[in-house]
């Protein structure tokens, strides 16, 4: 047995599904026997067990029926205070002694209690008066049967821990600006009445706050443990290394010194003497309350409760162990026969690998089968809300996902995930269980609800869902998951052409080019040579975008004021080419790319990310400023307010109005940069797909080598102050020109940064860009092996290495 665990002298479980707090534990002599233990009553026996039907905050034993100076027992409702007598009556069968409770009086209360405490108190002779806080900050002062007076604490906001100490008749509660305040009893018996607030209210500035203590004051804090003097002076503060759960300050044996129990969350019950560690010892449960006493003439028994009713009675150091570990006869090991009997179990284990599996070898695909389809129209009704788009009318396209089981599954999560600023109407569904050959169907409704585009017209519906099987009956947790690809008249309406754009493309093809009212239909009017070959597009967000087919050449042309917005009709045209001819049953068409990728307009935006980021550290740091500063006004300002002198303001006032002014200015440019900081991402990450499809054409990159451009350059989903995408995608960058991408030994030795910071400038971020599309170009080839870089050969635009 541990030395340093407390020993069970009795326990129990108290109640079914109970909240116990510290004031749920109560030791005394309530059925006044006068020697604490009952009448040959066993630590193990109930002695009485009553059902009291309103919720119980706080048990006190004390003198509170009058003309006697019996115990009796008080206990606290939320709106009720009932004070009972325990008796005992000699038992002449086998069951023993009867406890019976006799309700003595009640006091209905007009207001919520929170917390009582109970003394002599103003000195009073042989009787105990209850004094009880309510949850908005009132003392209500109970002479025994009778209510006496209400007074409200100055400045209450929350109902604080409540003592009554005998030696200077007041009480003592902690505030909710955590200032500890003392109470003289006659102070507030000769207060005015607390019903006339207009009195409190100068009561409140007249009387002031006075520090008063017993013959010491312990007040436990979340990390802090003080002894506060008589003048309130603290005479010690102890630092603790844990987090306290209760304590109980009790009279030591040495004299001058005071003796404390400090229960804490890591079942640990510590025990000072001042600030001296002399005692830990481990408990079953967190403390909430603790007693010290003496049970069936065992003295110090500590008695500790938990949240959840474990109740026990427990006595430090150990008892003495008889037991002797025997001796263990010494042998020489055969590791012939060691050997064998290894490999005859390596055997059986191999076997049972192979006929039987708590996880499957195979994954089986049919266990749930999941499916999207998008509505060829739109909603009828639009199911566009609180949209921010200039639109007269932004419509909505029904989404349905079906799912479809094949054995028994539990637990299904199905979450759907679209690119903002498009919306779902809904995005989380939830099934508990689905039965062997099931179908579930949910809809929703998806629109625009931002005034620009999305990067990815594409969405993903992810299904989790857990497959029980015999040896798992809770389930194997699984994942399914299907794509959808919404319209592009979901964002884009028809627009007109322009001859003349800020940005341009081309893309070159292997085919004759086809009319473009086939890959658009419902984007042109039905000419009568059935050859469109200039096509314009309007986003719901006003930019304008033109596509041309060359009527001599395999080229398209995509231009446009803005860089970002070339991206979707680029990538929609590439799509819808494919489709055309793989329709045909040509598989060779191919797309290329024979610019220069365009980085200069890439940079602008990255710049403008890069920027707003910056601005927004800024007025993050402007905004803790100026709540500093309004702190320290509001703290002097209350001092004013607190002095029993009044003195002038000194423009205080002004000052904090100008202050709050300002913060409320800041906390609104904050947010304002936050949302243009989200879409100047999502800008970005339009503009990025265009740079990774550019590159994929320029040098033919597999998909393999266009997946690693995509976890290249675009690692976040969101970026944040604390990690953005400029330094994220730096990194990966850097590794790679340090390994697939490196041109020698001694860069692949170079060590790159550990820790991921905002940078100063985007310089470098550009520069490891431009030296990316280079190697590129020169004949680097991307993979993620470490290995030495491949031998670098002159590559031009256009043509594979």
């Amino acid at each position: 047995m541990s030395l340093f665990k407390a020993r069970d002298w009795w326990s129990t479980v108290l109640g079914d599904k109970e909240e116990f707090d510290q004031g749920c534990l109560c030791l005394a002599d309530v059925d006044n026997t006068g020697n604490g233990q009952g009448d040959g009553a066993q630590a193990e026996d109930l002695l009485l067990e009553v059902h009291l039907r309103d919720p119980i905050l706080q048990v006190e034993v004390g003198k509170f029926v009058s003309g006697t100076e019996m115990l009796h027992l008080a206990v606290l409702h939320s709106r009720k205070l009932c004070v009972y007598s325990v008796s005992g009556t000699l038992g002449n069968v086998e069951h023993g002694n009867q406890y019976q409770i006799k309700l003595m009086y009640e006091h209905n209360l007009q207001r919520t209690a929170c917390n009582m405490t109970y003394g002599s108190f103003g000195g009073v002779k042989g009787r105990d008066l209850i004094c009880i806080q309510s949850v908005d900050g009132m003392l209500m002062v109970f002479e025994q049967e009778s209510y006496a007076f209400g007074r409200f604490l100055p400045g209450s906001l929350l109902p604080g821990p409540l003592a009554y100490s005998s030696r200077t008749d007041s009480f003592i509660t902690v505030s909710s600006c955590h200032q500890v305040e003392s109470y003289k009893y006659q102070v507030l018996a000769f207060a005015t009445d607390a019903d006339k607030r207009q009195e409190t209210e100068q009561q409140k500035h007249g009387s002031g706050k006075r520090l008063v203590s017993a013959s010491s004051v312990f007040v436990l804090g979340e990390r802090n443990f003080f002894c506060l003097k008589d003048n309130g002076q603290i005479q010690f503060m102890k630092k603790l290394d844990y987090s306290p759960s209760c304590f109980l300050p009790y009279c030591s044996v040495s004299e001058g010194t005071i003796n404390t129990l400090i229960g804490n969350h890591n079942n640990m019950l510590h025990i000072y003497q001042d600030v001296t560690l002399k005692w830990a010892t481990q408990l079953p449960h967190v403390p909430v309350a603790v007693r010290v006493g003496c049970l069936h003439d065992l003295k110090g028994v500590i008695v500790t409760l938990s949240d959840d009713g474990h109740l026990q009675c427990s006595y430090l150091g150990t008892d003495p162990s008889l037991f002797q570990a025997p001796k263990v006869e010494s042998r020489e090991l055969n590791y012939d026969e060691l050997d064998m009997e290894l490999k005859e179990l390596q055997k059986v284990i191999k076997n049972v690998n192979k006929s039987q599996d708590v996880w499957p070898l195979t994954e089986r695909e049919d266990d749930l089968k999941v499916s999207a389809m998008v509505s060829p129209n739109f909603d009828s009704v639009s199911q566009a809300t609180d949209v921010e788009v200039g639109a007269d009318l932004v419509p909505s396209v029904t989404v349905k996902v079906t799912l479809k089981n094949r054995v028994a599954l539990q637990k299904i999560k199905l979450s759907i995930y679209v690119q903002p600023p498009l919306v779902l109407t809904g995005d989380q569904f939830t099934f508990e269980f689905m039965a062997p050959e099931m179908t579930r169907t949910v809809g929703f409704s998806v629109y625009l609800k931002g005034s620009y585009s999305p990067p990815e017209l594409e969405g993903n519906a992810v299904v989790s869902y857990s497959r029980p099987t015999e040896r798992n009956p809770d389930g194997i947790p699984r994942v399914s998951q299907c794509k959808f690809r919404l319209p592009l008249k979901l964002v884009c309406l028809p627009g007109q052409p322009s001859k003349t754009a800020s940005h341009k493309l081309t893309i070159d093809t292997n085919k004759s080019p086809v009319s473009l009212l086939s890959l658009f239909p419902g984007f042109a009017k039905q000419s009568e040579d059935d050859q469109v070959n200039v096509m314009g597009f309007r986003f719901l967000g006003g930019s304008q975008v033109t596509l041309l087919a060359s009527k001599t050449s395999q080229r398209y042309r995509i231009q446009s004021e803005q860089f970002e917005d070339l991206w979707l009709i680029t990538n929609e045209l590439i799509i819808r080419l494919q489709e055309y001819f793989e329709k045909q049953g040509i598989k060779d068409f191919t797309c290329s790319f024979s610019g220069s990728v365009p980085l200069e307009e890439y940079f602008e935006l990255i710049d403008h990310h890069f920027e707003l980021r910056i601005n927004g550290e800024k007025l993050e740091e402007l905004l803790s400023e100026r709540a500093v500063q309004f702190r320290a006004i509001q703290r002097r300002l209350l001092t004013r307010f607190k002095d029993k002198t009044p003195a002038p303001l000194q423009h205080l006032d002004t000052l904090l109005d100008g202050t709050y002014k300002q913060v409320i200015a800041l906390a609104d440019a904050v947010e304002e940069n936050q949302d243009n900081l989200f879409q100047s991402f999502t800008r970005l990450k339009s503009a990025t797909h265009l740079v990774i499809l550019l590159i994929g054409l320029w040098q033919k990159l597999s998909a393999d080598q266009i997946a690693i451009l995509e976890a290249a350059f675009l690692p976040l989903q969101q970026d944040t102050q604390e990690l953005g995408w400029e330094e994220t995608v730096d990194a990966a960058l850097s590794h790679l020109l340090k390994t697939c991408l490196s041109k020698s030994s001694k860069e692949q030795a170079l060590n790159l940064n550990s820790q991921l910071g905002i940078p100063k400038d985007t310089s470098q971020l550009k520069k490891h860009i431009t030296l990316f599309c280079d190697r590129l170009a020169k004949g680097g080839r991307l993979c993620l092996s470490t290995d030495a870089a491949a031998p670098q050969t002159m590559v031009m635009p256009g043509t594979s290495p």
